[in-house]
């Protein structure tokens, strides 16, 4: 007992320790930071399968698969061996002037679960690169075909796509991005497809999908000018888990090609199966242009990013050396022998283990759990993609009236989750769920229950 008491002690003083060191050097990512400092965070010292563990030995569930990014868990033997086994031939080489055989065989095993006609991939270190250069390869593909006019982005509200300029400009979440609104290049915004709160004030499906009907419009008087249109398929995650209506992907589809622009999609959050195939725009028939993906592309391991597209792209930015069509963007780290040995032993985990099939009995399992929330007097909706899941928290479900911002609903409802053993994390009102792949059955109903305890207890307080 006095050994338990000592040990008990001795984790307490450690994680203090770090918790004091965090508050004194840390500056993290999307937060107040003051309201930070007043609080006793959640240090993450290790992690066991599909769970977390602190400082202080608690377990939780990883229910937001350490920000939608790991597939198979935590220390994953065949990951974990595959980068080890790399550590022992080289660390980092640069592809400037140089090819490696990590890459090489990284971006062979991610051609063949691409979509049809992706055959090219421009690998960078995370989405908001990899949405950078499809960005700026959209548009000097047409300048180097000599359709210089097309200089124009579309792109729909409500989406992200990370948080470099060029990704921001492309973004449509007003909390995020308008601050920085003079630095962004002009693009055209549409209206975005979200039934629960539809911006044009109608209602699915008599609308018949107005929404896309916008976006042609962008497109019609912006005739000749636009180079692409970038998208999240299926679901925009940042917002909210917004789920776009069934056929409202392959209409994006039809109009760029109706109008001569590309199609980006931007599958960095939904890609490797987390809307219930391998990419969201498989659901529609869908082939993009241009796909990028990042997130679960090494299993949540190691930062890596990569930008898919076709060769008649590709041959665009062909011609002698002189003639200067190089695509002149690059990383330090691009094709990082470590993190293409882990996504490479990532992709074939997706297929050995038939990740993809099993998961309609998960995605049912966890859409049991969630069933009592259907009809709570506080949930206006919940928005559910494979096992991509928002709960839009509200006062009032009759009228949709909003919680207040201040009263932080959403994270009162993840503090409740914390001390039921998982980590959720809030978008605003929206309780987000996206966990990983490898969780089982009974790990999601565990999760889902502690989703529903978690909501009553919070909004009983509001």
């Amino acid at each position: 007992m006095a050994q338990d008491t000592d040990a008990t002690a001795a984790a307490r003083a450690r994680h203090e320790r770090l918790a004091a060191a965090d508050h004194r050097h840390l500056w993290h990512p999307f937060t107040q930071m003051q309201e930070w400092l007043a609080e006793d965070p959640i240090v993450v010292d290790s992690g066991d399968g599909v769970f977390l563990v602190d400082t202080l030995g608690r377990r939780s569930l990883d229910g937001v698969s350490s920000l939608w990014c790991n597939v198979h868990g935590h220390r994953v033997p065949e990951i974990d061996a595959a980068i080890v086994a790399q550590l022992g031939r080289i660390a980092h080489t640069t592809l400037l002037g140089l090819a490696s055989t990590a890459s090489i065989e990284c971006a062979e095993e991610l051609i063949r679960i691409a979509p049809a006609g992706l055959t090219r991939v421009f690998f960078s270190d995370a989405g908001a690169t990899a949405a950078e250069i499809a960005i700026k390869m959209a548009y000097q593909h047409f300048q180097l075909r000599g359709d210089v006019e097309r200089k124009e982005f579309v792109a729909i509200r409500g989406g992200y796509h990370g948080d470099t300029i060029g990704s921001v400009s492309v973004g449509g979440i007003d909390l995020f991005h308008r601050t920085f609104k003079p630095l962004l290049f002009p693009v055209r915004h549409a209206p975005q497809p979200h039934c629960y709160r539809c911006p044009l004030g109608k209602a699915w499906p008599d609308c018949a999908m107005a929404c896309a009907d916008e976006v042609e419009k962008v497109f019609e008087a912006h005739a000749g000018k636009v180079a692409a249109l970038v998208i999240e398929p299926l679901v925009q995650g940042a917002d909210g888990m917004i789920v776009q209506p069934e056929g409202y992907l392959r209409r994006m589809r039809e109009i760029c090609d109706r109008h001569g622009a590309l199609l980006v999609c931007d599958e960095v959050a939904t890609g490797f199966g987390r809307t219930g195939t391998m990419f969201a725009v498989e659901q529609e028939g869908v082939r993009p242009d241009i796909l990028t993906v990042g997130k679960g592309l090494t299993g949540g391991y190691l930062p890596l990013a990569a930008t898919l597209t076709t060769e008649e792209v590709f041959a665009s930015f062909l011609g002698p050396f002189e003639s200067r069509r190089t695509f002149f963007h690059g990383h330090t780290f691009t094709g990082n022998p470590l993190a293409c040995a882990a996504a490479t032993a990532s992709m074939r985990l997706l297929r050995d283990r038939r990740i993809l099939e099993g998961l309609p009995a998960k995605e049912a399992a966890l859409a049991r759990a969630l069933e009592p929330l259907a009809a709570h007097p506080h949930v206006g909706e919940i928005r559910r993609r494979g096992l991509m899941v928002g709960i839009e928290l509200v006062r009032e479900r009759g009228t949709k009236e909003e919680y207040a911002f201040e009263l932080r609903a959403g994270h009162q409802v993840t503090l409740e989750a914390r001390r039921r053993g998982a980590i959720l994390r809030p978008l605003g009102n929206v309780v987000v769920l996206m966990p990983p792949l490898a969780m089982t059955e009974a790990q999601l109903g565990d999760l889902g229950r502690i989703t529903v305890a978690s909501i009553e207890a919070a909004v009983a307080r509001l």
